[in-house]
């Protein structure tokens, strides 16, 4: 067989195109039901158990990810799997969301009169509204499709398109009814890189105690320079006798004196120090140390606390190694 690549492209740009349709389309068809749907999922105090099979079934485990993930205690039974003995993980404090095109699965329909005797509500996701599944559903919403992206019309493609389009809609609008904020989110993603940037603390990667740099203003350059290299961060902070930051002197600061021909032998670090250094609370995260850098162009940023006081410091090969840039 020739491989003809005029013709792939021309598939995979159809292909673009009939799914494009096809979830826009479930917008006219997207109301009453739907905000029935939402409410009913918010009034669960169990969880949402989310069947289909086949590739319904595909989507519907990735929708309970994502609600999950979301705020909405959620978790997939296989419809099979539910008829020999899996049923036992549903609670009358359930709600259903079952999953199927044309709403005749027989593992689904086979367990629905067990569904309906648990008092379970049950919520179908289907293109079929007179089907079986339609008929035993508490709310019905339609993921009707035109037609399938598939050139035979039998591979599920535009159909599942759809499906995961109305679960995603149900996640939203959940997560917004709930107040879920991004730190919720991070929570349940705590080895993500939106997990280390909301979760990570400046306490968790700033150095602290003797680690961190630190020279009193009337320090000889050299002394200064010695501190420096002894704490490898290129930077070094000048205090006053309390501990709170008069200013900062960086390894930026000597090359540009060093430039300028500076005789650097007989000053003191207040004469050289940047005065007035950009800072952060302690109880920042470490993400916002990250953006002040970018920000300003700098590469550490002095740590105080509520009273001013130095308490540590960090820069960019801190956060590197953290992961949170």
């Amino acid at each position: 067989m020739t491989f003809d690549s005029a013709r792939a492209l021309q598939l995979a740009h159809q292909t673009y195109e009939i799914e494009s349709a096809a979830v826009l389309g479930l917008k006219a068809r997207t109301g009453e039901n739907f905000v029935r749907a939402v409410e009913a999922l918010l009034e669960v105090s169990g969880r949402v158990v989310v069947m289909g099979m086949g590739k319904s079934g595909h989507i519907g485990r990735k929708i309970a990810a994502t609600l999950a993930s979301t705020g909405t205690p959620a978790m997939f039974v296989h419809p099979a799997e539910a008829s020999h003995g899996d049923l036992g993980m549903i609670k009358a404090n359930d709600l259903v969301l079952a999953i199927s095109t044309g709403g005749e699965s027989d593992e689904i329909t086979a367990i629905l009169p067990v569904l309906k005797r648990l008092g379970v509500r049950l919520v179908a996701i289907t293109a079929n509204p007179r089907s079986t599944l339609s008929r035993h559903a508490d709310i019905v919403l339609d993921c009707a499709v035109e037609r399938e992206a598939c050139p035979l019309q039998l591979a599920p493609t535009a159909s599942t398109t759809a499906q995961l389009a109305v679960g995603d809609a149900l996640a939203v609008a959940l997560l917004d009814a709930r107040g879920f904020a991004a730190e919720d989110f991070a929570r349940s993603h705590p080895g993500g890189a939106l997990g280390r940037k909301l979760l990570t603390h400046l306490s968790d990667v700033m150095r602290s105690g003797s680690a961190v740099p630190k020279v009193g203003a009337d320090t000889r350059f050299p002394d200064l320079m010695r501190e420096m290299g002894a704490k490898a961060m290129g930077a070094a902070a000048i205090v006053d006798d309390a501990g709170r930051v008069l200013g900062i002197f960086t390894d930026g600061d000597l090359r540009r004196l060093i430039e300028k021909g500076a005789d650097l032998r007989h000053v003191t670090a207040r004469e050289v120090m940047h005065p007035n250094p950009r800072t952060i609370r302690d109880n920042s995260l470490a993400a916002e140390a990250a953006r002040l850098m970018e920000q300003h162009r700098i590469t550490s940023v002095l740590v105080v606390d509520s009273d001013g006081l130095l308490v540590g410091a960090v820069n960019s090969n801190d956060l590197m190694r953290a992961k949170v840039i």
